[in-house]
């Protein structure tokens, strides 16, 4: 058996008992700021192709990159912060993702670049997960439904604000550095957020008695070990799956990507069967094989990526067609996805209070909604053109359909899962929404990519309709996915009970 450290555990009084909104506020920004990154990048890649002269799958592998590192050690991440304390691998993550940001402003070109984007990515997963951390620990009762309705309220908006102001940032031009300034204003943020964390978050402290393996004082639960062979096994497996599908198409599929394709199923079977035989052991697998189990998670794992497949395909590809086909601004590609975003916000924020005789179909109809809306979006730029008023409501059913795929699923699927287990469902479920969009980019903007033969919005709308019915054909597969099950979900845990209890059933 792996050995363990005790949970730090945290001074008394409670930072957050004198001073909640300083606490809250400032784990919240950091979230808002990460998430930003992700979406300003997105509006940001055209120019930042043009700028670095990069390649297709140079610029895939720049929003890529963000995503591997951040799906890889998400759950990492969340063990460190149990270990050593959330305040300090928050803090750390923070100053990671910071000077990162700096270096992705400042890089020469394409690789490093990519490089510094992975550095990026890492801090984030060892920043994100100390911000529920944080908040679960802190705050009780009234306090934490507000904080967590906060939480939501930031991920609902961030998606918009990133889009608009990456495409503010990238039009403005700011002393003629282009696309540079999408990375470099997270640098003043991330230097008063950490000026400000070190000042309310509250300390980090082991108990003085506790010792390695021993039970911590006051029956304090202790941190899991780092499953570090099998956080080995994942990255090279989802490394060895991304770089192929980016690079395939552009190189013309050589022998070498093939080889690596085949090779990350042989690492994701050896991870399966390593996670398997360490929780066999007693030891606390990266993934827990129990977890994988759970009634309807392996269902929400479909869905869930599938969705985010859709969502960042959908994404990546229309905006290279509407700035490098149309010649569209940022700030007006930015504005663009405004509907989707803000949509997407909306329902997410709602789904709950809608009839409960609704929620076994808002799934499979969130999907199917998407599917049309995808068609939609590629008939409607098909010719070349802008596409007019019919566009924003294709986009604004494409917001709805997604969110509505998305979070009912990912709802219902942490609703079966003993409370035991609740963390480590969140950690993969999170895992999986990354790897989705991982997914997502490389496949479809392979395809998209790859049809490019020359300039003109002819050309760019042609390859857009394609990737239009392969978003359509996702789409359809998570609205199919789990649906023998439908009569299969007994509650499980006090969760599952207290959702029922609300009408919460969402198949």
């Amino acid at each position: 058996m792996t050995t363990t450290v005790p949970r730090p555990v945290l001074e008394e009084p409670s930072v957050a008992g004198r001073r909640p909104r300083a606490l809250l506020g400032v784990v919240l920004a950091a979230q808002f700021m990460a998430l930003l990154d992700v979406f300003i990048v997105n509006v940001a890649a055209p120019t930042i192709r043009g700028g670095l002269g990069a390649s297709g799958a140079g610029i895939q592998l720049v929003v890529a990159g963000y995503t591997i590192a951040y799906a890889v050690l998400l759950i990492t991440g969340a063990r460190l912060g149990e270990r050593l304390g959330h305040r300090r691998v928050y803090l750390g993550g923070l100053a990671l993702f910071t000077a990162a940001s700096l270096a992705c402003g400042l890089a020469a070109g394409t690789g490093p670049l990519i490089a510094f984007r992975v550095v990026q990515g890492a801090g984030s997963a060892l920043m994100i997960p100390q911000v529920l951390s944080l908040i679960q620990r802190h705050f009780t009762g009234e306090a934490r439904a507000r904080a967590l309705s906060a939480y939501a309220a930031v991920l609902a908006t961030g998606t918009a604000a990133g889009q608009v102001v990456g495409g503010v940032l990238v039009s403005a031009d700011l002393f003629g550095t282009g696309w540079r300034p999408v990375f470099l204003v997270n640098v003043p943020l991330g230097l008063v957020l950490l000026f400000l964390g070190a000042k309310v978050l509250p300390r980090d402290t082991a108990p003085r008695d506790a010792t390695l393996g021993g039970t911590a004082p006051g029956g304090t639960r202790r941190a899991r070990a780092l499953d570090v062979p099998g956080l080995l096994l994942l990255a090279g497996s989802v490394s060895l799956l991304t770089v192929p599908l980016v690079l395939g198409q552009e190189s013309g599929w050589p022998p070498w990507t093939w080889l690596s394709l085949g090779g990350s199923l042989l690492l994701f079977a050896a991870f399966g069967a390593y996670e398997a035989r360490l929780a066999r052991r007693g030891g606390a697998p990266l993934l827990a094989p129990r977890v994988l189990r759970a009634p309807g998670i392996g269902r929400a794992v479909v869905r869930i990526a599938a969705a985010m497949a859709v969502n960042a395909g959908f994404l990546f590809t229309l905006t290279l067609h509407l700035q490098g086909g149309l010649g569209q601004s940022a700030l007006r590609t930015g504005l663009t996805f405004g509907p989707t975003a803000v949509v997407f916000g909306l329902v997410g924020l709602t789904w709950r209070r809608w009839p409960a005789r609704l929620h076994p179909f808002l799934v499979p109809g969130g999907f199917l909604l998407a599917a049309v809306s995808a068609l939609a979006v590629g008939a409607v730029l098909k010719g070349g053109g802008t596409g007019g008023w019919l566009l924003y409501p294709a986009f604004c059913g494409m917001g709805a359909g997604l969110a509505l795929a998305f979070n009912p699923a990912l709802t219902s699927a942490l609703a079966t899962v003993r409370p035991a287990d609740a963390a480590d469902a969140s950690g993969l479920l999170a895992t999986v929404t990354q790897l989705g969009q991982l997914i997502g980019v490389a496949t479809v903007g392979s395809l998209f990519l790859g049809r490019i033969t020359g300039p003109g919005a002819d050309v760019s709308a042609r390859a857009l309709w394609v990737c239009a019915f392969a978003l359509a054909l996702t789409a359809l597969v998570g609205a199919c996915a789990g649906a023998p099950l439908r009569r299969r979900r007994p509650p499980c845990g006090a969760m599952a009970e207290s959702d029922s209890r609300r009408g919460m059933r969402v198949r």
